[in-house]
């Protein structure tokens, strides 16, 4: 009978210790699984950013973050827009053949509504903050200059579409970023209009 008792005596401690190291490394593991998940701070730089452009007047840029990048959406005026038909400026990629933007945004407004610009705020060159100089002819960009975006830490130059001037250190177009509309007035950036067919 002692025999019996040994032997059922060392099954519950060897069932009992398996059991108490399951458990302990459950409560080790759960929290490196846990530190695999991003942080919400990182969920929230990846979401998608509503924009309310209501109040977002003619020739008037607006600017948001999304994904920690600066973002512009600018509403041209027809008279911008007349300008921009009409630039002669020799463009290094006129046609946005580079993918720089969505397809819905591969036409010479590099934009789903012509009338709203809305593109990365970050030169192609070395990242700089280009700034917006939308008069005609300043001196300082000579008589070509039909308004646009200008970097001044290195001259790179870039019109009402974003589109990079040639013989600028800029290599590519401003990045059109994905957007949608979720009605007349509130767009999406981060997510990507539906394409229909």
């Amino acid at each position: 009978m002692s025999e019996d008792t040994g032997l059922s005596r060392r099954r519950f401690l060897g069932v009992a210790t398996s059991v108490t190291a399951g458990v302990g490394a459950l409560f080790v593991a759960t929290p490196f699984v846990a530190s695999w998940k991003p942080s919400a701070r990182a969920r929230a730089l990846g979401a998608p950013v509503e924009v309310d452009i209501s109040k977002l007047e003619e020739g008037a840029l607006m600017k948001v973050t999304w994904r920690g990048k600066p973002v512009s959406i600018l509403n041209r005026s027809p008279v911008m827009l007349e300008r921009l038909e009409s630039s002669d400026v020799e463009l290094r990629d006129p046609d946005s053949e580079v993918d720089q933007q969505p397809g819905y945004a591969r036409n010479e407004f590099r934009a789903i509504k012509p009338e709203v610009l809305v593109i990365v705020s970050s030169c192609t060159h070395l990242g700089c903050v280009p700034t917006s100089r939308f008069e005609v002819a300043p001196a300082d960009l000579g008589p070509d200059w039909v308004g646009g975006f200008f970097c001044p830490c290195h001259g790179s130059k870039f019109d009402l579409s974003g589109r990079v001037f040639a013989g600028v250190p800029a290599p590519t177009n401003l990045v059109v970023p994905p957007y949608r509309y979720a009605d007349e007035n509130t767009l999406v950036i981060g997510e990507d209009m539906e394409m229909t067919a």
